[in-house]
């Protein structure tokens, strides 16, 4: 009997329409950084609320230097001296200037700031009690920055599904936010199925493995915005892959196995969500990851992916990643796809849609970009995937790719919504 294989958007969609965003919490704005607003932010007054000046100068009406040369002069008497978060109160008249700090407000009669270095101080230090000269004309607005440049009150700063970046920070705080709502980190609990494997801090016997996918799982649920927590190594016995599994749901929002899902021996924890729950997919047209399943226990999404590091990672990639992200509150879920050209021959038999593990760099000469795949796509090794950046997509169907073809490449190095 053939295989049942799902292509792999049915999956992601399957996926995402059992997840969704979680409860919000409230974090300080600067800890907002790389985050989705949850709710639209509002300047509750003008940004900034007065003009104020671009930089250290003098503060004069336009009209006084209309006619301002180096052959023709115009002195102004200083009448004042305004830093920024001092006012100067009094109106500037007709020959009058007032020494200005960069921030502060421009007094009452001015409407332009001439900068400080282009001003000769005929006598004293150039403040109050002092004559300075001007040697050109200044335009209305010259080095002034306008009341509620930035946003009036009311206006909306920044909408929900925004990510704030560190500038963001900043201006969220100008309109009055000393914190913001975010969706809260999805908590996934992660565990390993496996009687051979073995603590990273042990020394293997034969026969034995390290449990490495439980530190790479932890490391993209990391990455991905969640909060992961670890549950340890089941061994092939029901018992006990039953027992964490029903922990791990009860205390998180999205349950991740690896090992266990070839339709094996072995195979308890499909069995355990069958029985229990609901499995809605538990194959895929995919090379590495044909052997995931996703269902729901507990009312819980759960994904059980490969126990080979490859597949596993490739399975996180294009299932788990995105509706992680959804579950945070990210509008974008895919990595994003580029084009290269192909530096050698590839050779596809399967059907299966195939993500190879390569390198995209950038021909010095041509700037073009050039992929070439890892010599080996063994799906148990991890150095492959540490020094790759990309993922070479094949689509469905046997093919034969010559030396020169354009191929997509997802970028697996870099963030969703990244412009290419």
């Amino acid at each position: 009997m053939a295989e049942k294989l799902i292509p792999l958007e049915d999956a992601q969609s399957i996926i995402l329409s059992h997840v969704a965003p979680t409860d919000l919490v409230e974090i300080p704005v600067w800890q907002a950084t790389g985050l989705p607003l949850a709710e639209d932010a509002v300047a509750d007054i003008d940004i900034s609320p007065f003009a104020n000046s671009a930089m250290d100068g003098y503060a004069v009406r336009s009209a006084d230097l209309a006619q301002a040369s180096g052959e023709a002069p115009v002195t102004l008497d200083v009448i004042g001296h305004e830093a920024a978060g001092h006012v100067f109160e009094g109106t500037i008249g007709a020959g009058e200037t007032v020494r200005i700090m960069t921030g502060a407000p421009v007094p009452e009669g001015a409407d332009a700031v001439v900068k400080y270095e282009i001003v000769d101080v005929l006598d004293g230090d150039g403040n109050e009690g002092s004559h300075v000269r001007f040697s050109a004309p200044a335009k209305v607005g010259e080095n002034v920055r306008s009341a509620a440049e930035e946003a009036h009150a009311g206006d909306v700063v920044m909408h929900a599904g925004e990510v704030v970046a560190p500038a963001g920070a900043g201006l969220l705080a100008s309109a009055g936010y000393a914190s913001v709502k975010v969706h809260a980190a999805p908590r996934v609990g992660i565990i390993s199925l496996g009687t051979e494997l073995v603590a990273p801090s042990k020394v293997p016997a034969c026969g034995q493995i390290r449990d490495s996918n439980s530190s790479a799982l932890m490391a993209e649920a990391l990455d991905a915005g969640a909060e992961p927590v670890f549950y340890g190594i089941a061994p092939d016995d029901e018992q006990a892959i039953g027992e964490l599994v029903h922990r791990a749901t009860r205390e998180c929002d999205f349950v991740i196995t690896s090992g266990g899902a070839s339709a094996g021996d072995y195979d308890y924890v499909t069995a355990l969500v069958r029985r229990e729950g609901e499995v809605l997919f538990d194959r895929i047209s995919m090379r590495p990851g044909k052997a995931i399943t996703f269902g729901l226990l507990g009312g819980k999404p759960y994904l059980g992916l490969s126990g080979n590091p490859a597949a596993a990672y490739v399975g996180f990639e294009m299932l788990a990643r995105p509706a992680i992200r959804k579950m945070r509150g990210f509008a974008e879920g895919a990595r994003p796809v580029q084009q290269a050209i192909l530096t050698h021959c590839v050779k596809k038999r399967q059907d299966r849609r195939f993500f190879d593990r390569a390198t995209v760099l950038r021909d010095p000469e041509t700037g073009e970009l050039l992929v070439t795949e890892a010599k080996t796509q063994n799906s148990a090794l991890l150095g492959t995937m540490q020094r790759s950046n990309c993922l070479l997509r094949i689509d469905e169907g046997p093919c034969e790719l010559k030396a020169g073809d354009v191929v997509d490449v997802v970028r697996v190095d870099l963030p969703e919504g990244t412009v290419l």
